[in-house]
């Protein structure tokens, strides 16, 4: 099957460049419309057919400037959650992520002159979201097309082939879609269904059990958000472990289950237990009364105190402070400031992060209560290397742990669009995915996406309840990082294909 190459798309498609530059900020801001706060799924198909339908057909400069217009419709209103920092910020990471959108519109306007297009140009998808989420300083994959798709039936992909197929699964709907308009080639739209019915028809059942296990989630809440939400730090331990307190009188009288372990969030506590008593004594005092472990999101010293390390910390009832596993990917610019000597010249705002955190070099598997862990921390469920990391070796990650800190982010699309992100993480892994917020939002996410239980922003309180541990390694983890980079070499070499086509 062939889709004749783009000489032929421009006699039907070529309406003028404001109908492109509408067609491009539709497109852009449909992707948008696929995530939270709107958070349709289907709508990144409608909206990579009109990135394409934009783009194919056009000079190189013509292409990278509707790939910008596409990339900025879309980043910026996915992450005004970051004015929160400064809206500089904002509009500074918003622009550089429409930069590889333009960089992709190229790349796609070039394999739109090979036959078969719309399986490149999907595949050129995926190459831009893997080098996205790369470089520079480890990338920024907020906003791929699979953190989007739940809901969808392109979500059962992640489960076989890893959350790179589902974006070329979305991508390839897309393209094949753009076909049947600017070409009415109709075999096209049997591939669109295809993709549909095909991801819809793939089996979610649950995979093997090693057993159950009751766990608890708390979500203690912060007396202060935003940028501030921290500076009150041991209000934030108290507030954590009062509620596991709450806890443990319920356990007492019967209303509650005696849990294997507890999860606190990320930032539970800023005083480091391991040199502040008073800190130590009141996370002891929360464990024994609930008598079991809690998993302690905790900033600490590092090893020479010129860092400090984002951990989280197994706090046993009797011997305190056990196995503990360090942040591998801290954020950049949030968490350590690369080019700090340079910043510092020209702004103040990088003086609340005195010193750079430093990244772990061990997964995050933690054996709690006799459960085998597989631990993540904030962003970190976004990266694929990180999730890579803990499923080579599943049977020690029966359950996935999500520990983070929203408060920053309060009242913004955020925290419903990394809760989106770990919904889709457990449809890949097949496991439970245990989420615990500090200001919102906490959550117990089934194996196949849908949400269990949850605290919403603002609420405080506790989840407790059974959870079924997998040791089974899903396919994802046996062929997703090489669907991965074999659908980004493709992408990139039809576009090197396309481009010499161009100047022959």
């Amino acid at each position: 099957m062939t889709v004749a190459p783009t000489s032929e798309v421009v006699a039907v498609s070529s309406r003028g460049l404001f109908m492109r530059v509408l067609a491009a900020l539709a497109g852009g801001l449909s992707v948008w419309g696929a995530f939270p706060p709107v958070d349709v799924g289907w709508l990144a198909v409608v909206g990579v057919a009109l990135i394409t339908v934009a783009v194919l057909g056009v000079r190189m400069r013509a292409a990278f400037c509707l790939g910008l217009l596409a990339g900025l419709a879309f980043f910026l209103p996915l992450l005004p959650w970051l004015t929160v920092v400064g809206i500089d910020a904002w509009l500074a990471l918003s622009g550089f992520c429409a930069l590889w959108f333009s960089l992709m519109a190229v790349a796609v306007m070039w394999a739109g002159r090979l036959p078969g297009w719309p399986i490149w140009i999907a595949c050129i998808w995926v190459a831009q979201e893997t080098l996205r989420s790369t470089v520079p300083f480890g990338g920024f994959p907020w906003g791929r097309l699979s953190f989007a798709q739940a809901d969808t039936a392109f979500g059962h992909v992640a489960r076989y082939g890893g959350l790179s197929t589902t974006t070329f699964f979305v991508a390839l709907a897309g393209t094949a879609t753009a076909a049947v308009l600017l070409q009415r080639r109709w075999r096209w739209a049997a591939v669109a269904a295809v993709c549909v019915l095909g991801s819809w028809l793939l089996p979610l059942a649950s995979m093997p059990s090693t057993g159950t296990a009751v766990v608890a989630a708390v979500q203690g809440g912060t007396p202060q958000t935003g940028m501030g939400a921290f500076d009150v730090r041991r209000a934030v331990l108290d507030a954590h472990v009062a509620q596991t307190l709450n806890l443990a009188r319920a356990i007492e009288s019967g209303a509650e289950q005696q849990p294997a372990f507890v999860l606190w969030p990320e930032n539970a506590s800023d005083l480091d237990p391991y040199r502040d008593p008073e800190a130590a004594q009141a996370i002891t005092a929360a464990s024994r009364a609930v008598n079991a472990p809690i998993l302690v999101g905790a900033v600490t010293d590092a090893a020479d105190r010129q860092f400090v390390w984002n951990n989280g910390i197994v706090w046993n009832p009797d011997q305190g402070p056990g196995e503990r596993y360090i942040k591998n990917h801290p954020v950049p610019f949030g968490e350590y400031i690369p080019f700090r000597n340079e910043l510092a010249k020209i702004t103040d705002r990088f003086d609340r992060i005195p010193r750079d955190f430093e990244a772990g070099n061990v997964p995050g598997h933690l054996d709690i209560g006799g459960i085998a862990v597989g631990d993540l921390i904030c962003f970190e469920v976004a990266y694929d290397d990180v999730v890579n990391a803990l499923m080579a070796s599943p049977e020690r990650s029966t359950l996935i742990t999500v520990q983070t800190n929203n408060a920053t982010y309060n009242g913004t699309a955020q925290p419903a669009q990394q809760l989106a992100i770990s919904r889709m993480r457990a449809i890949e892994t097949g496991r439970t995915v245990l989420v615990a917020a500090t200001s919102g939002i906490s959550a117990r996410i089934n194996h196949d996406g849908r949400l269990a239980a949850q605290i919403d922003e603002g609420e405080t309180g506790v989840l407790n309840g059974s959870i079924a541990l997998v040791a089974q390694a899903p396919m994802s983890a046996k062929v997703g990082l090489w669907a991965t980079w074999l659908l980004t070499f493709i992408g990139l070499g039809a576009c090197i294909l396309g481009a010499r086509r161009s100047v022959v």
